[in-house]
């Protein structure tokens, strides 16, 4: 069997085993829809200042950044401390897959879900808060796509890494709480720049998911003009820059969860 063969045969498991748990394909697809409900619905947006000051469509990268965060580092890393558990790497060494196919399969079929996420968050953003703050050209959407491609793939490397880390599967699930939370809060998500203590702003930039949000706003955001004007802190003033810098990230991270899958030949 060829390596895309071994890659697609595990990615077909990987897919049916996801589908196979009830509860968990309807969390994965339901959560989001409970954040915008809250937050684009109910919240709404202040534009008096503070916390969610800025149009909806300034708030979407943080949307997406939830399911392309959460997911693949607890999905992936729960997956790798449960093969290891259950002596499942022992059996996958006596085939011809390797620890990068093994873990490129499992970054596929989380694309392919978080995707699917993607485009119900997208949906709902135009639905509920209209599309005046939103561009959703195909071109813009494509890109947009190609960041949450890069972005799964990053998070799936460090779901990996806790993975062969943590001492148990409920070892993962904390310690990919205890990373993804403030992930999620400081990388220019929700909570806006001006916010933050100035000394503090230039530490975005070592989050890699500063540079997805970052990324994914230029392209899809449209400032109506009442919004309210952030101090300059990024490190790349293009989604260009923004894309580099992650697909840069993303080869490290995945390199790096390669590594930390057990070695079992």
């Amino acid at each position: 069997m060829t390596a895309s063969g071994r890659v697609r045969a595990e990615a077909s498991a990987a897919w049916r085993s996801f589908t196979r748990r009830r509860t968990a394909v309807f969390f994965t697809f339901f959560f989001p829809v409970i954040l915008i409900l809250i937050f684009a619905v109910l919240v709404q947006t202040n534009p008096g200042g503070g916390l969610f000051a800025q149009p909806p469509g300034y708030y979407l990268p943080g949307y997406l950044a939830v399911v392309v965060l959460f997911t693949p580092l607890s999905r992936v890393g729960s997956e790798v401390a449960r093969h290891r558990e259950g002596n499942r790497f022992e059996k996958l060494a006596t085939t011809p897959l390797s620890r990068a196919e093994w873990l490129l399969a499992h970054t596929l079929v989380n694309v392919a879900i978080i995707g699917i996420a993607g485009l119900l968050i997208l949906g709902l953003m135009a639905l509920v808060t209209g599309t005046a703050s939103l561009a959703l050209g195909p071109a813009n959407l494509a890109l947009v796509a190609v960041f949450v491609a890069f972005a799964v793939a990053l998070f799936c490397g460090l779901g990996a890494v806790l993975g062969g880390l943590a001492d148990s599967q409920d070892g993962v699930i904390a310690a990919s709480n205890a990373i993804a939370l403030p992930l999620l809060f400081l990388s220019d998500t929700f909570v806006t720049p001006d916010l933050l203590p100035a000394w503090f702003r230039p530490a975005m930039n070592l989050s890699p998911l500063t540079y997805f949000a970052r990324g994914v706003r230029e392209l899809t955001y449209v400032p109506t003009g009442s919004e309210i004007v952030l101090p300059a802190v990024t490190f790349g003033e293009s989604w260009e820059v923004n894309l580099a810098v992650l697909a840069a990230l993303t080869l490290v991270f995945f390199a790096a969860g390669t590594y930390a899958i057990p070695r079992t030949d």
